[in-house]
């Protein structure tokens, strides 16, 4: 069996990724997939926390936000990020995946609040770490709070599941003549404006030279090979990763 190239991880998945083709809402056959994938890493003794999007649901400056306060808006978005993790943790748990949900506004009934140490411990128990609600605060996207939650935890990578294979010159979906790139610096992420996370995430990535790992989580088994160290699947950000593109 491969050993795992990493110890810790924090996986960042969107809220897109539970909507499967639906337009809207949460599929449960793609969450019990995700899950299985999860369970596969899982068995292998990483230690995975994980920060989920909630974009299927409702997004702070998306339309259906209208002319809502974006405060306002932004804080029903993290509540959708809530929702998307207590889904997740009834899928990982129904495969025998002991999972905690640990949440940045206090909603005890659901999850228990986001306690820095708390987390560590529950990691170090051998538990999957769901983070909801986002930092806790408005103005901030679930992928600052990626960014956030994995060091503070002392993750040693972000892996970023999305639905193309890596980072892109430009839009794959809509330029015929995007490259996508085998890795790439933090620095030139900021300066290209790839939208691969926001910047105030690629920053304190950047600051605290925490590897990004971008890959399709569409794919089947992409989850493990990532864990494995295998980059072919993906794009791999990093200090001093200039941008080597793939034709």
């Amino acid at each position: 069996m491969t050993k795992p190239a990493y110890k810790r991880i924090l996986l960042k998945l969107s809220g897109e990724a539970l909507m499967g083709d639906q337009n809207y809402g949460i599929d449960t056959k793609v969450a019990k997939s995700v899950a299985e994938e999860i369970k596969e890493i899982y068995q292998l003794g990483v230690e995975i926390a994980i920060v989920v999007g909630g974009g299927n649901i409702f997004r702070g400056v998306s339309k259906s936000a209208g002319n809502m306060d974006r405060g306002s808006a932004d804080y029903i978005g993290m509540l959708a990020t809530v929702m998307n993790a207590v889904v997740l943790q009834d899928a990982l748990e129904k495969c025998g995946v002991f999972t905690r949900v640990l949440s940045a506004i206090d909603i005890p009934q659901l999850a228990e609040p986001f306690i820095r140490r708390r987390a560590i411990r529950h990691l170090e128990k051998g538990r999957v770490v769901i983070f909801g609600a986002g930092t806790g605060n408005p103005y901030f996207t679930t992928d600052s709070a990626a960014a956030l939650r994995a060091l503070e935890i002392k993750a040693e990578v972000i892996m970023k599941g999305t639905k193309v294979d890596g980072i892109y010159s430009s839009d794959p979906m809509t330029d015929s003549d995007a490259q996508r790139f085998d890795k790439i610096s933090y620095q030139e992420v900021l300066e290209k404006r790839l939208k691969v996370m926001d910047s105030s995430a690629i920053s304190l990535c950047m600051e605290n030279d925490l590897p990004i790992v971008v890959f399709n989580m569409n794919a089947t088994g992409n989850i493990l090979k990532a864990v494995n160290g295998d980059l072919s699947i993906g794009t791999i950000v990093t200090a001093n990763g200039k941008s080597q593109a793939t034709s």
